[in-house]
């Protein structure tokens, strides 16, 4: 199974804590065609822990890939086959997060200084399975000079049989920055993602860093074959509904964000009925209406009552209305502070 430039065109990036199957069934609901990223799970969490709790997700995320964490090549083999039968579409390797707990199990992005051991990571899963294998991660850690490093990473890692990069365009520091640091302070360097494609032009290759407004993502599209959005698409989720149609050609499957919450509401009763409680869901909802009158409410009812231990739909239909209402309070305030015709 291959992958082709297109299908790394739009994708929400791997986040811990955030990007979990509610949010990805939500995001589908607001684009067909990105490609979603599960939260990273580390080989040994793979091949030892409870799997269908970490790994279960719902065929209606599809494209939807999971991100393993590790550096020792057999056991990711292991896990990598593990993924593969519970039908994700892609496995990622992740060498590009600069957590403690990542730096103490010695990879993430301190495997941004073993290029060799990258490539024999990725060589390992490739043998593995069938499914692409893809590598994200970051252009350098700490006092490498970013070009060498990136190249010698992504070369070894395209020998090793590697179908796509994602960079992050910025350094990790992995001494002096936490990880919240490490999203924002190091500085983007766009150009050299952009040299990396034009030195492996026959790789598909995505960026990742900074990129909030869908403008920007259309400018880098002119320079490598995808992008991959992380924080703006969680807190202010209207931009995916961009997605579809300026993107790829296709219609929106939501005209509005009140449409994508009506969609949603059958999954969430779903859930509930398993004993999920509602504010595991809305929490990835909060950025929702960000910037329309009644975003505060709504954001202020579901944080305070999606978690009581009854809690129903009722209570996020309850939040939408008071957007509802408020938004028509703005309009009728609006219409009648228009000035009148002249007679």
């Amino acid at each position: 199974m291959t992958l082709c430039a297109s299908d790394i065109r739009f994708s929400v990036a791997p986040m811990m804590d955030w990007t979990d199957r509610h949010c990805r069934y939500f995001h589908r609901l607001l684009s067909r065609r990105a490609r979603l990223y599960t939260e990273m799970l580390t080989s040994g969490a793979v091949i030892h822990g409870d799997r269908a709790r970490l790994m279960a997700f719902d065929p209606f995320e599809q494209p939807v890939a999971l991100q393993l964490g590790g550096a020792e090549p057999a056991a990711l083999a292991k896990a990598a086959s593990v993924v593969e039968t519970f039908g994700y579409a892609e496995i990622n390797l992740n060498v590009g997060c600069p957590s403690d707990r990542v730096q103490n199990g010695a990879f993430g992005a301190c495997l941004m200084r073993e290029p060799a051991l990258v490539g024999d990571c990725v060589k390992a899963m490739k043998d593995a399975v069938a499914i692409p294998v893809t590598v994200k991660c970051r252009i350098g850690v700490d006092d490498q000079d970013p070009e060498p490093a990136l190249f010698a990473l992504a070369e070894v890692c395209v020998a090793s049989g590697a179908d796509a990069l994602f960079v992050h365009a910025r350094k990790a520091w992995l001494k002096g920055l936490s990880p919240k640091e490490n999203r924002d302070v190091p500085p983007l360097d766009y150009a050299l993602v952009h040299r990396l494609k034009q030195a492996l032009p026959d790789v598909p290759i995505a960026i990742n860093g900074g990129l909030t407004r869908m403008s920007q993502i259309e400018e880098q599209l002119k320079c490598v074959d995808g992008v991959m959005i992380g924080r703006a698409a969680y807190h202010d989720p209207a931009l995916l509904l961009e997605v579809d149609p300026q993107l790829f050609g296709d219609p929106a499957p939501a005209a509005d964000l009140f449409e994508a919450v009506d969609a949603f509401l059958p999954y969430v009763e779903r859930q509930l009925a398993t004993g999920e409680r509602l504010a595991a869901m809305t929490r990835h909802l909060l950025g929702l209406f960000a910037g329309m009158p009644g975003a505060r409410s709504f954001r202020r009812r579901l944080t305070l009552e999606a978690v009581k231990p009854n809690a129903g739909v009722e209570t996020l239909l309850r939040a939408v209305g008071d957007v509802h209402a408020a938004t028509a309070r703005f309009a009728e305030a609006a219409k009648l502070a228009e000035p009148a015709e002249a007679g």
